[in-house]
């Protein structure tokens, strides 16, 4: 289908000024179904050169790539994974070995990439070169096809994590879908049966200590991953755990502890445990 919205509401930014201060549950829909319709493109003009275009990010995940045939996808497919896997590839590459090593080499730390979600052939490459770790999470295989990464097989020069601050921590994740929370359950940790709706503390011990063990150079642990295996300590509100949420601009980084350092100091049984878990793992 063929449609052409109102100059008033042609851009996201024109549909949110219009709908300010409206929050009825019809305005809510419309106002997402706006979003929507606006978003539906597989192809976005370039702003220099208006006659030609370039396929749109995530497009294959909007109802108008469902609608062309198998043949048609494949098609898309291919001038999608070209344009923003491969054909920049040298310039990119070029880019990054003028500007990086000059960063790398003004210090004496080690330097960690965000190398996550789409991510050009050209990047390994350059973290090759100039010896960057990489940053591994689980939840975000970087092998097509995998659901789920395997701890075991991390390279060394890597940093383990369980999440990052733009995404849920552990507990979050596990609770915002119950289908992906089951396979992993069964999958990634070989336990049978029904996966609990909210994670337990063993449970989330177990898959902190799984990311102690791997091969990963460093591991890092977020405050609230400590906290989850203790369940009289961690927050009741999983949600207030979040740090960021990117998709959300009115999202702000309220986090905070929940404890002083006077009260975790005091927690004996939680740090005996932190401390074996650490020790154990060859970590300390």
């Amino acid at each position: 289908d063929w449609y052409a919205l109102k100059p008033e509401y042609d851009t996201q930014r024109k549909v949110e000024a219009a709908f300010a201060g409206k929050s009825s549950a019809e305005d809510a829909a419309l106002c997402e179904g706006l979003y929507a319709l606006i978003s539906n493109v597989l192809f976005i003009p370039d702003p220099k050169q208006p006659d030609k275009y370039h396929p749109r990010i995530s497009a294959r995940y909007d109802y108008l790539y469902q609608t062309l045939s198998e043949e048609e996808k494949r098609a898309f497919d291919a001038l999608y994974e070209d344009y923003y896997y491969h054909r920049h590839n040298e310039f990119w590459y070029g880019q990054a070995m003028r500007k990086l090593p000059v960063l790398v080499e003004a210090t004496q730390m080690l330097v960690c990439a965000e190398d996550l979600g789409m991510v050009p052939e050209c990047v390994p490459w350059v973290m090759d070169d100039l010896r960057i770790l990489t940053l591994e999470i689980q939840t975000m295989p970087k092998k097509f096809g995998l659901k789920f990464g395997r701890l075991e097989e991390n390279p060394y020069r890597s940093v383990a994590t369980i999440f990052t601050h733009d995404m849920p921590t552990l507990r979050g994740w596990w609770e915002e879908d119950a289908v992906r929370a089951q396979q992993y359950f069964n999958e990634v940790l070989q336990k049978d049966g029904e996966a609990p709706a909210s994670i337990p503390g063993w449970l989330c011990e177990e898959v902190v200590a799984r990311h102690l063990y791997s091969p990963s150079m460093l591991c890092l642990i977020s405050w609230q991953d400590w906290m989850s295996i203790d369940e009289r300590l961690r927050y009741p509100d999983v949600d207030f755990e979040r740090i960021n949420v990117p998709s959300n601009p009115r999202n702000y980084w309220h986090y905070r502890m929940h404890l002083t350092i006077e009260e975790l100091m005091g927690c004996d049984d939680l740090n005996r445990k932190i401390r074996m878990l650490i020790t154990h793992s060859g970590r300390d």
